[in-house]
């Protein structure tokens, strides 16, 4: 019975594999049957066939390289089937045209695994892409690329996450979110980080409301309203608490005083940012609204910032008064968050951009420009809060990125399409009200058929815009374009060298390298940096901190600066004196991490983190350079640390070079990498103590 139920397992099994073979012949004879409809004639398909290569190139069948997870190898035993030559086949199946000896277009045999990796389509994981999905699944079709909407065992080009980097482990490719930067846009995080740029440039740094976080910062806040309000009696403020991991509106309530503050029960496990509310907001219609804006962070070093041409306006369902006690706490006429105002029974849908209760920015920008509002000045003072926002996150997300992903280990490179909030004032002055990291890309909306029951119906406006986005940004990332525009150069070389190009010539080229966007419209990403950089390089001096502190950090994938990481930055950068000792410089870090930690919900690392590293390296600078303004203090003091790090570092080259041509390797034997990154250890200089070749200028 054992032998019987072996064979009959045996049998089913090779029956599987003819079913394979089967279906492996068929697309055979597809791909041929795509040759015939293409006009190519029969003849030389046949020679294409029959004659063999003169250099063959290896590759594998087209469904293993696609990840197709049903096909089975194909049995020993099946007979063999007549087919083309597995390279020539995927070159002549994706281009359409046979190639032979005659064609006027020649390349040579080595050439045909590079064009078919060149012509292959872009393939994009979606299995992890969540509400994004049906948009996503649009501009993929438009693009004419290749879903694996259930994953893949294969390497994707291009992998689409719905909410963080972390939702798949990924080590090549590129991934459409950024390590920690779900963290760095939480609204106690993204008050930080402005916070600590208002202290350095309080002017450019005016858009966003001043804030404080509870519930440390909840006495300061009370002794400082009081104080203004002694001071002039006539200032009634409003206040606005948002939760700190709160969405959709979700906690947010408006105050008058800091005892309205909710304390009892919840703020110690769920801490929130207060802000000054924007009593004056820019009315249409008599409603309040707000601006998403949709920005793409392509690259985090270099830095690179796209923002979408249009976003969405989203409006309050009830006509605007400045609050008072009285009406503070309607939420359809302060709040404008869609996911509140949509089960108001004002709230419009409508399939136009210019009406409804959800419309384009660009149709708010039109009814402005009628009134004889200058568009062209909100646009440019709308593209600098978003520059200047994205630089006071850049500093920690880039501690966050070398920590998962360590320069020169292996990973995936990173995108990110960011939601920010912007509030225009009465004055056409933008605010920024909060960033997203996972602004929603639903292009549906819920409409209630009847009492409890709801169905999902299309939104024009949504789909307008956000297709628009996730397509652009795909196109933007293409990891192929620049395989396609060196073979499309290479195309071009031949025909540039004849005076007169034959229209055979013509039509072979445009056949051979068909433009794959010329069906798309014109990318609605617009780049605003580097194109812009010149006006706001300046500002990145917390950047620069962060050089210094991630260089310092010693070991790779760790965020928190040890106290040894600490003195070592103090010794490299000569920055100990008779006046800051050692022993000083201990109780500096201790002091400073131990609060910094006490405020951070993360207790995993001990150590010091990069918002404590940044008011130690103020407290240096004033310190140092006492008659300056903060922000010269600062950049004098990285000025300082900076030269003094780059005379070591050309000192270890030199010593390198003279430990090679001694036939020993510098700093015994450590690599010529790791001898340049790490400072000497104490007692033990390095080996070259001779003076270097240029001119030093001291900086004190």
């Amino acid at each position: 019975m054992q032998r019987d139920g072996s064979k009959r397992e045996l049998a089913e099994g090779w029956e599987a594999k003819a079913v394979a073979a089967a279906r492996a012949q068929a697309k055979v004879a597809a791909a041929e049957q795509v040759l015939v409809d293409a006009g190519a004639s029969g003849e030389p398909e046949r020679k294409a066939r029959e004659e063999p290569a003169k250099d063959p190139v290896p590759a594998q069948p087209r469904a293993a390289e696609e990840g197709d997870v049903g096909v089975l190898p194909r049995p020993p035993s099946a007979p063999p089937v007549s087919r083309p030559k597995p390279a020539r086949a995927q070159g002549l199946w994706l281009q359409g045209k046979p190639r032979t000896k005659g064609r006027s277009c020649k390349r040579s045999s080595g050439r045909q695994s590079d064009e078919y990796h060149s012509l292959r389509p872009v393939t994009v994981d979606s299995s992890k892409a969540r509400t994004s999905l049906d948009a996503l699944k649009i501009s993929i079709r438009q693009l004419k690329w290749k879903e694996f909407p259930f994953g893949r065992r294969l390497p994707c080009d291009i992998y689409w996450h719905g909410v963080s980097f972390h939702d798949n482990d990924i080590y090549s490719g590129q991934v459409n979110k950024f390590p920690g930067m779900t963290e760095m846009v939480r609204k106690i995080t993204l008050s930080r980080a402005v916070r600590i740029m208002q202290s350095l440039f309080p002017e450019e740094y005016n858009f966003y409301p001043r804030s404080w976080i509870l519930p440390d910062e909840f006495q300061l806040f009370a002794a400082q309203v009081r104080m203004v309000k002694d001071g002039n009696p006539s200032w009634k403020p409003t206040f606005i608490v948002k939760p700190d991991g709160g969405c959709q509106g979700d906690g947010i309530y408006l105050i008058k005083d800091p005892s309205d503050i909710r304390l009892a029960g919840t703020l110690q496990r769920r801490p929130a940012v207060v802000q000054e509310y924007i009593c004056k907001p820019l009315l249409i219609d008599k409603l309040k609204f707000d601006i998403r804006l949709y920005v793409l962070l392509k690259s985090l070093d270099p830095l690179e910032i796209y923002i979408a041409k249009d976003g969405l306006s989203r409006f309050c369902t009830e006509p605007y008064q400045e609050p008072t006690p009285k009406n503070m706490h309607h939420i359809f006429m302060h709040l404008t968050n869609y996911s509140l105002n949509i089960h108001s029974g004002n709230f419009v849908h409508s399939d136009s951009t210019s009406t409804g209760s959800k419309r384009t920015f660009s149709s708010v920008l039109g009814r402005l420009s009628s009134k004889g509002v200058d568009i062209k000045k909100v646009w440019s003072d709308i593209i600098s809060l978003v520059i200047k926002t994205v630089i006071a996150l850049t500093p920690e997300l880039r501690v966050f990125y070398q920590s998962d992903i360590p320069a020169g280990r292996p990973g995936p490179t990173c995108f990110q399409i960011l939601g920010f909030d912007i509030l225009l004032m009465k004055n056409l002055k933008p605010i920024l009200l909060e960033v997203n990291a996972n602004p929603s890309m639903r292009i549906e909306h819920e409409q209630e058929l009847s009492p409890g029951v709801f169905e999902n119906v299309p939104s024009l406006v949504d789909e307008e815009v956000k297709v628009a986005v996730i397509r652009d940004t795909l196109r933007l990332m293409d990891p192929l374009k620049k395989k396609r525009e060196n073979q499309s150069q290479q195309l071009e070389k031949p025909l540039a060298g004849k005076e007169e190009p034959s229209d055979s010539d013509m039509a072979v080229a445009s056949d051979a390298n068909p433009n794959p966007e010329a069906h798309l419209p014109s990318i609605c990403l617009k780049q605003v940096f580097p194109k812009y950089a010149k006006q706001f390089n300046y500002l990145r001096l917390v950047d620069r901190m962060a050089n210094l502190f991630i260089r310092f950090l010693g070991i790779k994938g760790t965020m928190k600066l040890g106290p040894t990481g600490f003195r070592t930055f103090i010794r490299s950068c000569k920055l100990s004196s008779s006046s800051l000792s050692m022993a000083a410089v201990d109780i500096l870090y201790i002091d400073i991490t131990r609060r910094w930690n006490s405020m951070t919900l993360d207790q995993r690392d001990s150590g010091m983190c990069l918002q404590a590293f940044i008011e130690a390296f103020f407290y240096l600078a004033q310190r140092k350079f006492k008659m300056l303004p903060l922000h010269e203090q600062v950049a004098s003091l990285i000025d300082l640390c900076e030269y003094h790090l780059s005379l070591l570092d050309e000192k270890r080259l030199v010593c390198g070079r003279s430990g090679r041509s001694g036939g020993q390797p510098p700093d015994g034997g450590m690599p010529q990498e790791a001898s340049l990154a790490a400072p000497p250890a104490k007692g033990n200089p390095p080996p070259c103590t001779d003076k270097l070749s240029h001119s030093r200028h001291a900086l004190s």
